[in-house]
């Protein structure tokens, strides 16, 4: 269903705080079979970020961005996007103030509609990834990601969907890609299980290794096939087998099986 494995940068966060800890790390994670990076910020250096990643075989094919430059820096934001070959340019969630009321979500949603048309007279398409909270209802009848759905740019903006996020919210992933049909260039693989808090006592989600959660991958896969889906992304945020390159060969050794 896919011939190359993407990994969320997010996941190794700590190993890339110089070059020299980030080289040792993308060498592993192309060892491990991923050839593909969603980017998650740069400590250091982006030109030699690129030659980096370029170096162990890993092309970037998109990113999670600053709003503010993305908003009101275009000419930089572009250049840097162009350095890293890629026409994705995106934002991890919406800023605060989009959270807070109907106002501000329709504020956030009119920005980044103006912003994505202006970028695509260039060629790039703005993203959208989702984490749980968009899941609240805004208006007391429909949630952030009903207005989402219904109002950002389906020409301009494509969804970044997060399996695990979506699961965590109550939501059902699979009418979600549904209805996303056409619109989700990159898709975050990532499971959940229940965990028993060791304070509390009390059941709560927690991320951990795909396959070794509660999402049921067979239809996942088979719907991202069927909808076009043309990036798929491991991302795991934290509660690794010791090491995120560990858990990293967890999901690789279990998404194997629909590869190409």
């Amino acid at each position: 269903m896919f011939n190359k494995l993407g990994v969320q940068l997010y996941t190794i966060r700590d190993y890339m705080k110089d070059e020299d800890f980030a080289d040792v790390a993308f060498g592993k994670l192309a060892k491990l079979g991923y050839t593909e990076a969603h980017t998650a910020g740069c400590a250091f250096d982006e030109k030699r970020f690129a030659e980096l990643l370029s170096k162990h075989g890993i092309s970037i094919i998109g990113t999670h961005y600053s709003y503010t430059q993305i908003i009101n820096d275009p000419a930089k934001t572009m250049e840097l996007h162009t350095l890293w070959n890629t026409k994705n340019i995106g934002i991890g969630g919406m800023p605060k103030e989009a959270r807070e009321n109907l106002d501000g979500l329709k504020n956030f949603i009119q920005a980044y509609n103006t912003a994505a048309e202006q970028y695509a007279k260039e060629g790039f398409k703005l993203t959208y990834h989702n984490h749980n909270f968009e899941f609240m209802r805004i208006d007391g009848k429909k949630t952030l990601m009903d207005l989402l759905y219904e109002e950002l740019d389906p020409n301009n903006i494509s969804f970044v969907l997060d399996t695990c996020w979506v699961a965590a919210a109550g939501a059902d992933v699979i009418d979600w890609m549904e209805k996303l049909a056409g619109r989700i260039d990159i898709l975050h693989l990532k499971d959940m299980y229940l965990k028993k808090d060791a304070a509390t006592g009390k059941l709560l989600p927690d991320v951990t290794e795909v396959g070794n959660g509660n999402l049921s991958w067979d239809k996942i896969m088979d719907t991202a096939e069927r909808i076009g889906v043309k990036h798929y992304v491991v991302e795991q945020d934290g509660s690794w087998a010791g090491t995120p390159f560990n858990s990293l060969q967890m999901s690789a050794d279990f998404l194997a099986k629909y590869k190409k």
